[in-house]
Order: structure tokens, then C-alpha cells, then sequence
């Protein structure tokens, strides 16, 4: 194997696999600032200007008329978008995406997909009223003209980052990552707009009630498995055509019609009257709905997630196993750093055995071995990198820290109990928040 300069121990180029063959590292040029200069770049911030300046409408309306409800709905939704934004931005642990173009997808999402698909749906309800008739457009209006116009805006959204930074899109994962948030985005303000139009619709005046209402059943019940998922899947597909350059245009193409059409036939079941129940007739069957429904999507975008990181994190942690050098990763932390689970855990058992402190060196040594995998990934020539130098330094420097704690390798004694324990206050959690909910709608 080829040796690199500047990295001792040398750096033998990994073989690619079909494996990690959908992996492709972002170039040390490709800055997400450098997409300001591109004229697609302001097109999209035009577009979104336009739909910030029709919700600003929207809100001073709802502001006018019912004050503390609106900030209200306001404040609980952008709490809301806080942990989803964390949970989906934190998924590509290895290669972080920038956060320029994160909140551009969100953005896109918000403001864009929310204000072509209002116009667009009730054009494809009136459409569908006059060919079949008012009964059939009440009854699968919904299902039909959301998943057609909101899917394709929100698709639309994730073809528009891969103009403006297609370099940044070097993994299945990341296009699930962009889809997520273009559709957590539009999720968000939506459930704004519910909110309002729930209050008005009370007849209470300037009631948080329904606020509330709005916030457990489309916020945790329906937002859970809703349009974050949708477009996480469509998303899949478009990085696919990006990144699969190892198999022909018709199959890269194929697998992301097959992934819209996916994200189209999940939106189309959820706001389909296939199992409908009212929510003033029985909370439970209302949950169980939202279940059999939401479930099968939600273990679909999963497996996905979990296939697409695995695949990623074979393909980086190859970087540093090629280093052969257990000063920079050892066998166990090379498992650890590829999974994230087993990084807590290992950050957990690094503050039983050291304290404080001992945490700390245990994170910044995984992230200097992710930045080092990332540059290694980047360099693979025979030339000195000045970034593979400085973060193989700073491995070497959280390593001794870690030496002189007496905890010389982040890795987890008991990795079970720790992931078992997560499960079960995930679990408990969750029906905590369904319980609750049960209650609130059986009222």
C-alpha cells in the first residue's frame, strides 16, 4: 500500500467495497459558504423570501385576533423542532452537514413547500370535486392532492441543495438528513397553522387549549411518523442518483421513483379514511389508528437510516484501520466510534472510571479520530495534508490525556446494559407521552 507523508505509521488506501462503494468523502475545497456565490443559491433564498413574507401575513393575522394563542403555538412548536433538528442533524456523526445548507433545507420546507401546496392542494380538491364529485373530493381529497403536490415541492427542495452543493451530498445519508429536515420544516409551520385555525374553530377566543391539543396529537402522535419521514425517504432516492456512480443512470434513476413513490404512497395512506376514527369518540382507537399506520413507515426510514450509516461508518473507520496503529484507534474503539449508541456508552463508562474529565477526553478524542478518518478519506495520495497533521496530533494529545487519567481506551466494558437501559426510558417514555395523550383525547 501507498504510504502518506505527513501521518506516521503510514496510510494505506482502503479498498472500496459494494459495500462502502455509495460512500464518497467531500472534497477539502468544497466549502458550503462557496455556495453563495451561485445563482441557484439566491433563486432558492428568493423563494424563500416570498414564503417568509406570506407567513408573516399569516401570523400578524393570528397575532391580531388571538394574541397569546398564536405565541403560544409560536413558542411550543419551535421547542418542538429544537430535539427533531439535534436528533437529524446528529445522524451523520462522521461528516457533519453544514449548517448553512441544514437550515436551507428547513427553510425550504417552512416557507416554500408550505406556500405552493396550500394553493396547490385546494386546485387538485376542486379538480377531483367537479371530475368525480364533492362527496368523493371530501372523502380522498386528501390523501390524493397532499402526497401529490406536497411530496414533489419537498422533493424539489432536496434536487435544490444537491444544485447548490452536491458535493456536500456524499452518502445515502446525507439525503436522507436534508429530506428530514426540508420535512420537518414543513411539518413545523404547518402544525403553526392548525394550531391557529384549531382556535378559531373552538370558538373560545383567545384559548391555548387547542394550542395544546394541536401540539400532542399532530406534534407526538402524527409528528413522529409524518412529513419528516416522508421526505427522508424521497431524499434517500435523490442522494442515490448523486452518489450510486458505480451503477448505470436507469438504476440510480429507478431508485429514486421508487423512493418517491414510496414517500407519495406513505402520505397517501396517512391522510387516506382507511381506519379513520374521530378523536372525540374514543382516544384509544384514534392512537391505534395513528400506530398502524405510522409504524410500518417509521421501520422502513430505520432500516434505511441504519443501513446508510453502517455503510458510512465502514467506510471511515476503513481509514483509520489502515493507519494499523493503536495509538491513533484501536480495534474496540474502531467498533465504538462507528456506532452511536457505543459512543455514549463509552463516554458514560470514561466518567465512572475518571470523572468529568475523563468524559470529556473520551468525546474530543472520537471527534478527533472522526475528523482524522474524514481528512484520511479526503487525502488518499502520496502528498502531505495539513489537516490529516493536525488532527493525527490531536489524537495523539486526547490520547495522553486519557493515558494520564488512567482510562487509556474509550472504549465500554458492558455495552448491553447501557443500550438496554436507553431502550427501556425510550420505552417508557413513550407511553408515558401515549397515556397522556389517551387521556387528553377521551376527554
Amino acid at each position: 500500500m501507498t504510504a502518506t507523508a505527513g501521518c506516521p505509521g503510514g496510510h494505506g488506501v482502503p479498498p472500496r467495497s459494494a459495500r462502502t462503494a455509495p460512500v464518497h468523502p467531500t472534497p477539502a475545497w468544497a466549502v458550503a459558504r462557496k455556495s453563495l456565490l451561485l445563482p441557484a443559491f439566491w433563486l432558492v433564498a428568493f423563494l424563500m423570501a416570498l414564503g417568509a413574507a406570506r407567513m408573516v401575513l399569516v401570523i400578524q393575522n393570528a397575532i391580531a385576533e388571538y394574541p397569546v394563542a398564536t405565541t403560544t403555538a409560536l413558542a411550543l412548536f419551535a421547542l418542538y423542532a429544537v430535539p427533531f433538528w439535534l436528533f437529524v442533524s446528529a445522524l451523520d456523526y462522521l461528516e457533519r452537514e453544514p449548517p448553512l445548507l441544514l437550515a436551507t433545507a428547513f427553510g425550504w420546507g417552512g416557507l416554500v413547500a408550505t406556500t405552493v401546496s396550500a394553493p396547490g392542494s385546494t386546485a387538485i380538491h376542486n379538480l377531483l370535486a367537479k371530475t368525480y364529485s364533492p362527496n368523493f373530493a371530501a372523502a380522498w381529497g386528501s390523501a390524493i392532492a397532499g402526497p401529490t403536490v406536497e411530496e414533489i415541492v419537498k422533493t424539489l427542495g432536496i434536487v435544490a441543495i444537491v444544485l447548490i452543493a452536491r458535493a456536500q451530498i456524499n452518502s445515502v445519508l446525507d439525503g436522507v438528513i436534508y429530506g428530514s429536515l426540508v420535512g420537518l420544516g414543513f411539518q413545523v409551520v404547518e402544525d403553526i397553522v392548525y394550531a391557529v385555525n384549531a382556535v378559531a374553530a373552538a370558538g373560545r377566543g383567545d384559548d391555548v387549549g387547542p394550542v395544546v391539543a394541536t401540539l400532542f396529537v399532530r406534534g407526538f402522535l402524527a409528528g413522529l411518523w409524518s412529513h419528516t419521514l416522508f421526505s427522508a425517504l424521497a431524499g434517500a432516492g435523490v442522494a442515490s442518483v448523486v452518489v450510486r456512480t458505480d451503477r448505470t443512470m436507469r438504476f440510480r434513476l429507478g431508485v429514486a421513483a421508487v423512493c418517491f413513490l414510496g414517500a407519495w404512497a406513505c402520505h397517501f395512506v396517512w391522510n387516506s379514511p382507511l381506519l379513520t376514527v374521530e378523536a372525540g369518540d374514543n382516544g384509544y382507537a384514534l392512537i391505534a389508528v395513528l400506530l398502524a399506520k405510522g409504524i410500518p413507515p417509521l421501520l422502513l426510514i430505520l432500516l434505511l437510516v441504519r443501513t446508510a450509516r453502517h455503510r458510512e461508518a465502514d467506510y471511515y473507520t476503513q481509514q483509520l484501520a489502515a493507519l494499523d496503529d493503536p495509538d491513533i484507534a484501536t480495534p474496540a474503539e474502531l467498533r465504538v466510534l462507528s456506532m452511536g449508541h457505543l459512543r455514549a456508552n463509552a463516554r458514560r463508562y470514561a466518567y465512572a472510571r475518571a470523572g468529568v474529565l475523563g468524559r470529556r477526553a473520551v468525546r474530543q478524542l472520537q471527534r478527533a479520530q472522526a475528523g482524522l478518518a474524514l481528512e484520511l478519506s479526503r487525502a488518499q495520495t502520496a502528498r502531505a495534508s495539513p489537516a490529516v497533521s493536525h488532527w493525527h496530533e490531536e489524537v495523539l494529545l486526547q490520547r495522553a490525556r486519557l493515558r494520564s487519567l488512567g482510562h487509556p481506551e474509550a472504549v465500554a466494558i458492558d455495552l448491553r446494559r447501557g443500550s438496554m437501559r436507553r431502550r427501556m426510558l425510550i420505552l417508557a417514555g413513550t407511553l408515558l407521552v401515549l397515556t397522556a395523550a389517551c387521556a387528553a383525547l377521551a376527554l
